[in-house]
């Protein structure tokens, strides 16, 4: 099993580098990026991640505009981890790490070729886990995340987009450990006793002179399991802001987000305030393979030098349907005292949550 990454002394184990500590099937490792056009209704995500248990790495870029997504997937057997960073027609150049990467995907529907540049230096996130009652971690994972710029051309159905990072920004994050991905593991127990519910907010946003990175996830009765308040300045300092207070408006009858408001506090326990307008959105369901998506899933063994795309009509009760069951990713435009920014407002809350007055799977706001 000895690979050419097995060259560098990056080793964490008595392991070859094709092996992964954990055996569990669910160990991943992805890159996750979107793209906003500011003051626009174009949305780019995209994602590549290579699953080692399973043997599968995989690839999606997703572009909303108007009331469709178009949804390009690559997916392929994993034969070697290693530096090249491609599956089909998709692949990731590190050109500085933690600053510059290209990202580029060729297919007739959806291409294109975008170089990211970070504006303010990456940083570490808090650890994420989700322990079941089963006393089992589905979700326990290490993340960084940068906001930045786009620049480049992109291609959606015939129409040419020119990418200028003055209009196109975005975030980014890496992630890896376990989260569910593949097929479905048995419901056993699960199945008779399931989850009352999740809820979550992920908000990294760009200012000209800082990033502010919140990440906020709650029991059904409220009890906070992830609470993460950060500022990056230009310079590389990095702010906790406390323990943020959220407040959510939401569109009468769903659970779609319109604003929000962040109570923060600097480190020398002054308060400050973070609003959030939400624009355009992706979901993540639609097309992206996260959880909640029928057509594909992150990891799924779909043969070799497999690929596929599809167009998603947003109004279609079929796929309108089951989009407030998964994550939504909005373009938000921000604004904290005088300064404004843009950046992702992801938000998904499932089932009963106490705090916003959700009973039950069926509740949505008045």
């Amino acid at each position: 099993m000895i690979g050419p990454l097995d060259e560098y002394p990056i080793h964490q184990s008595p392991l070859p580098m094709a092996r992964v500590v954990s055996s569990d099937r669910n160990f991943y490792d992805r890159s996750y990026y979107n793209a906003i056009e500011t003051g626009g209704d174009t949305m780019l995500i995209t994602g590549f991640g290579v699953y080692p248990n399973l043997g599968v790495t995989d690839a999606f870029a997703t572009v909303r505009r108007g009331d469709t997504q178009r949804a390009v997937r690559f997916s392929d057997a994993l034969e070697q981890r290693g530096l090249d960073l491609a599956v089909g027609g998709y692949r990731i150049e590190v050109i500085e790490p933690l600053q510059k990467l290209r990202v580029i995907c060729e297919h007739d529907d959806l291409s294109f070729d975008l170089t990211w540049e970070g504006a303010h230096p990456a940083v570490a996130e808090q650890p994420h886990t989700i322990i079941t009652k089963l006393h089992r971690p589905i979700i326990d994972a290490q993340r960084f995340a940068q906001v930045g710029t786009w620049s480049g051309t992109l291609n959606v159905d015939g129409d040419d987009f020119s990418i200028d990072p003055s209009v196109w920004c975005g975030t980014r994050d890496r992630s890896w450990g376990i989260r569910p991905v593949g097929e479905a593991d048995p419901a056993g127990r699960v199945a008779d006793e399931p989850s009352e519910g999740f809820w979550w907010l992920y908000v990294p946003l760009k200012f000209d002179d800082y990033s502010i990175i919140v990440i906020v996830q709650e029991e059904p009765n409220g009890y906070r399991t992830l609470n993460d308040a950060t500022r990056v300045w230009n310079d590389g300092r990095v702010e906790q802001l406390g323990w943020p207070r959220v407040h959510l408006t939401y569109k009468s009858g769903t659970r779609i987000p319109t604003a929000l408001r962040l109570e923060l506090s600097t480190p020398d326990g002054k308060p400050l305030e973070v609003e959030v307008e939400a624009g355009t959105f992706i979901a993540l369901n639609a097309g992206c393979g996260y959880g909640g998506d029928p057509d594909w899933l992150h990891g799924q063994w779909k043969g070799r030098n497999w690929s596929e795309s599809k167009l998603y009509d947003l109004t279609d009760p079929a796929v309108a349907g089951r989009i407030p069951f998964g994550v939504i990713d909005h373009v938000g435009k921000a604004r904290c005292g005088s300064d404004e920014g843009w950046g992702l407002f992801e938000h998904g809350s499932l089932g009963r949550h106490d705090p916003t007055g959700f009973a039950d799977w069926g509740s949505v706001a008045p």
